[in-house]
Protein backbone atom coordinates (compact mmCIF):
# COMPACT_ATOMS: atom_id res chain seq x y z
CA UNK A 1 0.00 0.00 0.00
CA UNK A 2 1.63 3.30 -0.88
CA UNK A 3 2.88 5.29 2.28
CA UNK A 4 0.62 9.12 0.96
CA UNK A 5 -2.51 6.49 1.25
CA UNK A 6 -4.08 8.42 4.40
CA UNK A 7 -2.15 11.87 4.01
CA UNK A 8 -5.54 13.49 3.94
CA UNK A 9 -6.51 12.16 7.11
CA UNK A 10 -7.33 14.23 10.20
CA UNK A 11 -4.46 13.09 12.58
CA UNK A 12 -4.80 15.54 15.46
CA UNK A 13 -6.86 15.32 18.61
CA UNK A 14 -7.34 18.67 20.70
CA UNK A 15 -7.11 17.21 24.07
CA UNK A 16 -7.33 19.05 27.36
CA UNK A 17 -6.13 22.19 25.25
CA UNK A 18 -3.15 20.33 24.18
CA UNK A 19 -2.89 18.80 20.85
CA UNK A 20 -2.29 15.16 20.22
CA UNK A 21 -0.72 14.09 16.83
CA UNK A 22 -2.34 10.47 16.43
CA UNK A 23 -0.21 10.17 12.39
CA UNK A 24 2.23 7.44 14.46
CA UNK A 25 -0.08 5.00 15.78
CA UNK A 26 0.00 4.89 19.49
CA UNK A 27 -1.52 2.17 22.20
CA UNK A 28 -4.56 2.53 24.25
CA UNK A 29 -4.07 0.20 27.40
CA UNK A 30 -7.32 -1.54 28.74
CA UNK A 31 -8.47 -1.19 32.30
CA UNK A 32 -11.81 -3.06 33.40
CA UNK A 33 -13.78 -2.11 36.65
CA UNK A 34 -16.18 -5.14 36.04
CA UNK A 35 -16.66 -8.31 37.37
CA UNK A 36 -17.67 -10.65 34.37
CA UNK A 37 -15.13 -9.01 31.94
CA UNK A 38 -14.44 -11.71 29.31
CA UNK A 39 -10.70 -11.60 29.53
CA UNK A 40 -11.19 -12.75 33.55
CA UNK A 41 -7.54 -10.98 33.73
CA UNK A 42 -8.33 -8.08 32.98
CA UNK A 43 -10.58 -7.43 35.59
CA UNK A 44 -9.46 -4.57 38.60
CA UNK A 45 -11.18 -4.70 42.01
CA UNK A 46 -9.49 -1.56 43.69
CA UNK A 47 -8.32 1.86 43.32
CA UNK A 48 -4.74 0.02 44.74
CA UNK A 49 -4.66 -2.84 41.59
CA UNK A 50 -5.78 0.50 39.16
CA UNK A 51 -2.74 1.99 40.01
CA UNK A 52 -0.99 -0.05 39.44
CA UNK A 53 -2.27 -1.23 35.84
CA UNK A 54 -2.18 2.52 35.17
CA UNK A 55 1.88 1.98 36.01
CA UNK A 56 1.86 -0.94 33.60
CA UNK A 57 0.48 0.91 30.81
CA UNK A 58 2.84 4.15 31.14
CA UNK A 59 5.62 1.90 31.27
CA UNK A 60 5.45 -0.25 28.53
CA UNK A 61 4.55 2.91 26.33
CA UNK A 62 0.65 3.16 26.29
CA UNK A 63 -0.32 6.61 25.28
CA UNK A 64 -4.35 6.23 26.84
CA UNK A 65 -5.66 4.13 29.35
CA UNK A 66 -9.48 3.06 28.26
CA UNK A 67 -11.94 2.53 31.94
CA UNK A 68 -14.70 0.73 31.87
CA UNK A 69 -17.00 -0.34 34.32
CA UNK A 70 -19.98 -1.99 32.34
CA UNK A 71 -19.00 -5.06 30.75
CA UNK A 72 -19.72 -4.80 27.36
CA UNK A 73 -19.50 -8.92 26.44
CA UNK A 74 -22.32 -10.59 24.57
CA UNK A 75 -24.71 -11.41 27.42
CA UNK A 76 -23.78 -9.39 30.04
CA UNK A 77 -25.27 -8.09 33.25
CA UNK A 78 -26.51 -4.85 33.29
CA UNK A 79 -25.67 -1.91 36.10
CA UNK A 80 -26.90 0.68 37.33
CA UNK A 81 -26.04 4.32 36.41
CA UNK A 82 -25.27 5.13 39.61
CA UNK A 83 -22.95 1.95 40.66
CA UNK A 84 -20.71 2.79 37.27
CA UNK A 85 -20.31 6.40 38.01
CA UNK A 86 -19.14 4.97 41.75
CA UNK A 87 -16.55 2.37 40.23
CA UNK A 88 -14.75 5.12 37.77
CA UNK A 89 -14.91 8.22 39.63
CA UNK A 90 -12.37 7.72 42.08
CA UNK A 91 -10.02 5.64 39.81
CA UNK A 92 -9.86 8.45 37.73
CA UNK A 93 -9.22 10.98 39.89
CA UNK A 94 -6.74 8.38 41.40
CA UNK A 95 -4.80 7.96 38.04
CA UNK A 96 -5.18 11.67 37.35
CA UNK A 97 -3.42 12.93 40.43
CA UNK A 98 -0.85 10.01 40.31
CA UNK A 99 0.06 9.53 36.09
CA UNK A 100 -1.10 13.38 34.62
CA UNK A 101 0.84 11.68 31.84
CA UNK A 102 -2.17 9.01 30.50
CA UNK A 103 -4.74 10.08 28.39
CA UNK A 104 -8.11 8.92 30.20
CA UNK A 105 -10.70 7.65 28.10
CA UNK A 106 -13.86 6.67 29.46
CA UNK A 107 -15.64 3.47 28.29
CA UNK A 108 -19.55 4.41 28.64
CA UNK A 109 -22.77 4.71 26.84
CA UNK A 110 -24.32 7.10 29.77
CA UNK A 111 -23.92 10.59 29.23
CA UNK A 112 -24.23 11.41 32.98
CA UNK A 113 -21.27 8.45 33.88
CA UNK A 114 -19.34 10.21 30.92
CA UNK A 115 -19.78 13.95 32.67
CA UNK A 116 -19.23 12.69 36.08
CA UNK A 117 -15.85 11.14 34.72
CA UNK A 118 -14.26 14.21 32.96
CA UNK A 119 -15.26 15.90 35.74
CA UNK A 120 -13.18 14.15 37.80
CA UNK A 121 -10.08 14.17 35.39
CA UNK A 122 -10.93 11.85 32.51
CA UNK A 123 -9.83 13.07 28.92
CA UNK A 124 -11.97 11.28 26.08
CA UNK A 125 -15.36 9.18 25.80
CA UNK A 126 -15.31 6.21 23.87
CA UNK A 127 -18.85 4.93 23.49
CA UNK A 128 -20.00 1.14 22.19
CA UNK A 129 -23.12 2.45 21.52
CA UNK A 130 -22.04 5.97 19.61
CA UNK A 131 -25.03 7.84 20.98
CA UNK A 132 -27.97 5.35 20.53
CA UNK A 133 -28.47 4.04 23.69
CA UNK A 134 -28.38 7.35 25.44
CA UNK A 135 -29.86 10.44 23.49
CA UNK A 136 -28.13 12.87 25.69
CA UNK A 137 -24.71 11.32 25.14
CA UNK A 138 -24.12 14.09 22.21
CA UNK A 139 -25.46 17.02 23.50
CA UNK A 140 -22.98 16.50 26.48
CA UNK A 141 -19.84 15.59 24.36
CA UNK A 142 -20.01 19.02 22.41
CA UNK A 143 -20.80 20.81 26.04
CA UNK A 144 -17.79 19.19 27.21
CA UNK A 145 -15.71 19.89 24.28
CA UNK A 146 -13.57 16.64 24.51
CA UNK A 147 -12.50 14.28 21.77
CA UNK A 148 -15.54 10.91 21.46
CA UNK A 149 -14.73 7.30 20.18
CA UNK A 150 -17.61 6.50 18.24
CA UNK A 151 -18.27 2.30 17.63
CA UNK A 152 -20.02 0.52 15.46
CA UNK A 153 -22.93 -1.46 17.11
CA UNK A 154 -26.68 -2.54 16.43
CA UNK A 155 -29.02 -3.67 19.77
CA UNK A 156 -27.20 -3.67 22.84
CA UNK A 157 -24.63 -5.96 24.37
CA UNK A 158 -27.41 -7.93 26.04
CA UNK A 159 -28.77 -8.81 22.30
CA UNK A 160 -26.13 -7.38 19.76
CA UNK A 161 -25.32 -11.16 18.50
CA UNK A 162 -29.24 -11.25 17.41
CA UNK A 163 -28.50 -8.27 15.05
CA UNK A 164 -26.19 -9.48 12.55
CA UNK A 165 -28.01 -9.61 9.52
CA UNK A 166 -27.22 -7.11 6.68
CA UNK A 167 -27.02 -6.50 3.11
CA UNK A 168 -23.57 -5.14 2.85
CA UNK A 169 -21.91 -4.77 6.24
CA UNK A 170 -19.30 -2.32 4.96
CA UNK A 171 -22.03 -0.24 2.91
CA UNK A 172 -24.05 0.14 6.05
CA UNK A 173 -21.80 0.60 8.57
CA UNK A 174 -20.73 3.58 6.32
CA UNK A 175 -23.95 5.15 6.37
CA UNK A 176 -23.62 4.77 10.06
CA UNK A 177 -21.04 6.61 10.30
CA UNK A 178 -22.26 9.21 8.02
CA UNK A 179 -25.46 10.08 10.19
CA UNK A 180 -23.46 10.04 13.12
CA UNK A 181 -20.85 12.33 12.01
CA UNK A 182 -23.31 14.89 10.32
CA UNK A 183 -25.18 15.09 13.88
CA UNK A 184 -21.89 15.42 15.62
CA UNK A 185 -20.39 18.36 13.52
CA UNK A 186 -23.09 20.24 13.66
CA UNK A 187 -23.07 20.15 17.47
CA UNK A 188 -19.58 21.74 17.07
CA UNK A 189 -17.99 18.31 18.09
CA UNK A 190 -15.07 18.14 15.77
CA UNK A 191 -12.41 15.41 17.15
CA UNK A 192 -14.11 12.54 16.40
CA UNK A 193 -12.41 8.91 16.45
CA UNK A 194 -13.88 5.95 14.91
CA UNK A 195 -14.28 2.16 16.24
CA UNK A 196 -15.58 -0.30 13.31
CA UNK A 197 -16.71 -2.37 16.74
CA UNK A 198 -15.02 -6.17 16.08
CA UNK A 199 -17.25 -8.55 18.12
CA UNK A 200 -19.85 -6.27 18.10
CA UNK A 201 -23.32 -7.05 16.11
CA UNK A 202 -21.16 -8.97 14.26
CA UNK A 203 -20.63 -12.99 13.30
CA UNK A 204 -17.43 -14.64 13.25
CA UNK A 205 -16.99 -13.77 9.43
CA UNK A 206 -17.73 -10.87 9.03
CA UNK A 207 -15.57 -9.50 11.44
CA UNK A 208 -12.79 -10.74 8.71
CA UNK A 209 -15.22 -9.33 5.92
CA UNK A 210 -14.66 -6.12 8.15
CA UNK A 211 -10.92 -6.27 8.96
CA UNK A 212 -10.25 -7.04 4.73
CA UNK A 213 -12.33 -3.51 4.16
CA UNK A 214 -11.13 -1.57 7.23
CA UNK A 215 -9.38 0.87 4.61
CA UNK A 216 -12.09 1.48 3.40
CA UNK A 217 -13.40 4.40 6.60
CA UNK A 218 -10.43 6.22 5.55
CA UNK A 219 -13.27 7.67 3.56
CA UNK A 220 -14.04 9.68 6.27
CA UNK A 221 -10.40 11.14 7.26
CA UNK A 222 -10.39 10.53 10.62
CA UNK A 223 -8.79 8.66 13.45
CA UNK A 224 -9.47 5.14 13.37
CA UNK A 225 -9.16 2.84 16.43
CA UNK A 226 -8.88 -1.37 16.19
CA UNK A 227 -10.18 -3.13 19.05
CA UNK A 228 -9.35 -6.63 18.28
CA UNK A 229 -7.74 -7.59 21.66
CA UNK A 230 -8.10 -11.28 22.88
CA UNK A 231 -11.59 -11.36 20.79
CA UNK A 232 -13.58 -14.54 20.16
CA UNK A 233 -12.80 -13.89 16.13
CA UNK A 234 -9.50 -14.87 17.24
CA UNK A 235 -10.18 -17.90 19.52
CA UNK A 236 -12.83 -19.47 18.49
CA UNK A 237 -11.22 -19.96 15.16
CA UNK A 238 -7.75 -20.81 16.60
CA UNK A 239 -9.25 -22.65 19.48
CA UNK A 240 -8.72 -22.03 22.84
CA UNK A 241 -10.08 -19.25 25.07
CA UNK A 242 -8.76 -15.45 25.67
CA UNK A 243 -6.47 -16.28 27.60
CA UNK A 244 -4.44 -18.50 24.55
CA UNK A 245 -5.28 -15.42 22.18
CA UNK A 246 -2.34 -13.07 22.57
CA UNK A 247 -0.54 -14.05 19.28
CA UNK A 248 -3.53 -13.91 17.46
CA UNK A 249 -4.09 -10.26 18.58
CA UNK A 250 -0.49 -9.04 17.56
CA UNK A 251 -1.15 -10.57 14.09
CA UNK A 252 -4.65 -9.41 13.46
CA UNK A 253 -3.06 -5.79 14.91
CA UNK A 254 -0.14 -5.50 12.40
CA UNK A 255 -2.97 -6.60 9.46
CA UNK A 256 -5.16 -3.05 11.40
CA UNK A 257 -2.20 -0.77 11.60
CA UNK A 258 -1.34 -1.67 7.44
CA UNK A 259 -4.93 -0.76 6.59
CA UNK A 260 -4.53 2.60 9.03
CA UNK A 261 -5.54 2.32 12.71
CA UNK A 262 -4.46 5.03 14.58
CA UNK A 263 -4.78 3.63 17.71
CA UNK A 264 -4.67 -0.61 19.23
CA UNK A 265 -6.79 -1.32 22.40
CA UNK A 266 -5.33 -3.74 23.85
CA UNK A 267 -4.79 -5.93 27.14
CA UNK A 268 -1.29 -6.12 26.51
CA UNK A 269 0.32 -2.61 25.85
CA UNK A 270 3.56 -4.23 25.56
CA UNK A 271 3.03 -6.41 23.03
CA UNK A 272 0.81 -3.85 20.82
CA UNK A 273 3.68 -1.19 21.15
CA UNK A 274 5.88 -3.60 19.88
CA UNK A 275 3.79 -4.25 17.17
CA UNK A 276 3.53 -0.84 15.97
CA UNK A 277 7.49 -0.30 16.24
CA UNK A 278 7.98 -3.00 13.86
CA UNK A 279 5.30 -1.81 11.57
CA UNK A 280 6.39 1.62 11.45
CA UNK A 281 10.18 0.12 11.14
CA UNK A 282 9.34 -1.35 7.71
CA UNK A 283 7.16 1.43 6.66
CA UNK A 284 9.76 3.75 6.68
CA UNK A 285 12.09 1.78 4.70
Amino acid sequence: MAKDTFLNRKTTLNVNGKLLDLSSPCVMGILNLTTDSFYGKSRIGSVEQALKRAEAIQQEGGKFIDIGAYSSRPGASDISEKAEIGRIVPVVEAISGNYPELLISIDTFRAKVARSAVGAGAHVINDISAGNMDEAMFGTIADLNIPYILMHMRGTPQTMQQHTNYQNLVLEMADYFSDKISRLKKLGVCDLILDPGFGFAKTLEQNYQLLQRMEDFNFFELPVLAGLSRKSMIYKFLGGGPEQALNGTTALNTIALLKGANILRVHDVKAATECIALVTKMQQQ
